[in-house]
């Protein structure tokens, strides 16, 4: 019995010695954590203690490029309120052409500019408004600083000569500036980046009123005269009174803003006086037409003063635009610059720690 219990333990012994080894249990999230531990030893990079000051330049770099992002964004959003105060120049020209038209056929038919009429009236100049037109937001160059230094320029050539003189002001950086200085102001408006025309309607009765109730002789109008996107001109003009011949003899130019391979660029256009309208002789009037042109002029004013208004926005606008370039351009140079600067204190940090490492294996030898 004995030797019978013997033989079987060797067999199960042999059995067990012949049997392949087993396998350890594998979970099937294993494989994947150590294929990521791999990858993460491949790409490991050896850790750079940096100091203070190149820690400040890298969050340096980080808020000048920010900030780059932010004057591109707001270059796009002043290119796209100058389509439109564009289109808004284009939407007016059919009603001034055909005023003008009108107006000139009148004039014809009437026999020049012999014809009394208040807003034409030329008279001793003892009082002079000026009506100065600035932007209600910064961040765009010298537009606003150069249309006040002109109005203020003048303002001191008229009391010089005599002349009493008030400010009407259409625009909160010229409200500003002129307030704080106590000069006489008449009213106020603020400008606004898409300017309509009851708005102009509002300050052309304002300034028609004030000159036929003899309040003021002369009305002069201070705006920026839009002429590309990086050149603009402060302009000033008559605006009441005004001859005849500024209605019928005068052109006009409309511009259009375009877009090439992310470069933008203005094509202006001269557009030709509106030939006069023909009224035949016998023609008959309900009204005296010199009453009509009475009451056409008020609307010439409102035109006129509706199209130096939305000019000098897109003056404004194109010195923005400029403005953001330029911010642009330069946040990029301080970017560039900065990581120079960066990657020198980085290698400067790598060449320390090389040298630590070999003065340290030199003194364990």
């Amino acid at each position: 019995m004995r030797i019978l219990i013997a033989a079987s333990l060797l067999a199960c012994a042999s059995a067990f010695t012949t049997q392949q080894p087993m396998r350890a249990f594998t979970s099937p999230v294993q494989p994947r954590v150590e294929e990521e531990q791999a990858n993460a030893h491949r790409n490991r990079r050896a850790t750079i203690v940096m100091d203070g000051k190149a820690n400040a330049i890298r969050d340096r770099i980080s808020t000048v490029k920010n900030t780059r992002k932010i004057t591109m964004a707001m270059k796009l959003v002043a290119a796209a309120k100058v389509r439109r105060a564009q289109d808004a120049v284009l939407a007016t020209r059919p009603f001034s052409e055909t005023l003008q038209s009108v107006f000139g056929g009148l004039i014809q038919r009437l026999g020049g500019e012999s014809i009394d009429l208040p807003l034409l009236t030329q008279r001793e100049v003892k009082k002079v408004t000026l009506c100065v037109i600035t932007g209600d937001r910064g961040l765009c160059g010298g537009y606003n600083s150069m249309m006040i230094k002109k109005s203020e320029a003048r303002y001191k050539e008229l009391k010089a000569s005599g002349i009493d003189v008030d400010f009407l002001l259409i625009g909160k950086k010229g409200i500003k500036y002129f307030k704080r200085r106590n000069y006489p102001i008449r009213k106020t408006y603020e400008c606004g980046q898409n300017p309509t025309s009851k708005q102009a309607l509002e300050i052309s009765e304002e300034l028609a009123s004030t000159f036929l109730s003899g309040e003021t002789d002369a009305v002069e109008l201070f705006y920026t005269k839009f002429l590309s996107l990086i050149a603009s001109s402060p302009s000033v003009r008559t605006l009441v009174p005004f001859a005849a011949s500024d209605v019928t003899k005068k052109g006009d130019e409309v511009f259009q803003l375009t877009s090439e391979s992310g470069h933008f660029n203005v094509e202006r256009t001269e557009l030709a006086v509106a030939e006069p309208q023909e009224f035949p002789n016998d023609m008959i009037f309900e009204q005296d037409p010199i009453q009509i042109v009475n009451a056409i002029l008020p609307l010439y004013l409102n035109g006129q003063l509706l199209r130096c208004i939305q000019e000098s926005v897109a003056s404004e606008l194109a010195a923005r635009m400029q403005s953001m370039q330029s911010a642009s351009d330069n946040a990029g140079k301080l970017a560039k610059d900065l990581s120079m600067e960066y990657n020198r204190a980085r290698q400067a940090a790598v060449t320390q720690e090389i040298l630590e490492i070999v003065s340290g294996a030199s003194a364990l030898e």
